[in-house]
């Protein structure tokens, strides 16, 4: 009786996973007249897909940063001569980040990693600006900084950020040597803000 139970209760197993659709498979049971209880474990594979939820990540323009930002700018900023703007990928921002090397720059240059003796500028624009500065903003001490845009912060390291409407503009002038300055992150953001 025992073995006649667990053969209808599998096959009553088999008939509704088909039937409701969920994700059970049954490999073929071995026509006996008698199916014992490991055979009936051992037929029977159950798997269960996991539905993950895709976390929706900020989106961004590709916005050519080398677009408001000029070789002579960059290079007044951190106070030496620079190469021209190479573009590079901006992690921290979600955009495109337009780099400038002075001579002092480790070679060769990479301009997805920051690194001293280099300018960053960083536009992002779209709907998700102020998300990418928001994100930016609560994995730093940020310091308000007024003046700029609706609102802007430095970093405490050596980058100003500001949101202007939806613009999103980083920017990082790290000299080779020196400790970075507000000043040159404040002077670029002056030149670049007007043409946002």
């Amino acid at each position: 009786m025992k073995r006649l139970t667990t053969s209808v209760f599998a096959a009553l197993f088999v008939f509704g996973a088909v039937a409701m659709g969920s994700g059970v498979s049954a490999r073929t049971v071995p026509a006996r007249a008698s199916i014992q209880t490991p055979s009936v474990a051992h037929a029977i594979t159950v798997s269960k897909k996991k539905s993950k939820k895709k976390k929706k990540k900020p989106t961004t323009t590709n916005f050519n940063s080398c677009s408001v930002v000029t070789q002579s700018q960059a290079g007044s900023a951190i106070g030496e001569s620079v190469t021209a703007g190479v573009l590079g990928n901006a992690t921290v921002e979600g955009g495109l980040a337009c780099v400038f090397y002075g001579p002092s720059a480790l070679s060769p240059h990479t301009p997805n990693v920051a690194q001293a003796d280099s300018v960053r500028v960083v536009v992002v624009k779209g709907a998700d600006a102020l998300t990418w500065y928001n994100k930016y903003k609560s994995k730093v001490s940020a310091q308000t900084v007024a003046g700029y845009g609706s609102q802007a912060f430095y970093d405490g390291y050596a980058s100003l950020s500001v949101l202007k409407g939806d613009y999103y503009l980083r920017i990082a002038v790290v000299p080779a040597g020196a400790a970075p300055s507000l000043t040159d992150e404040e002077q670029l953001a002056t030149a670049i803000l007007p043409k946002l």
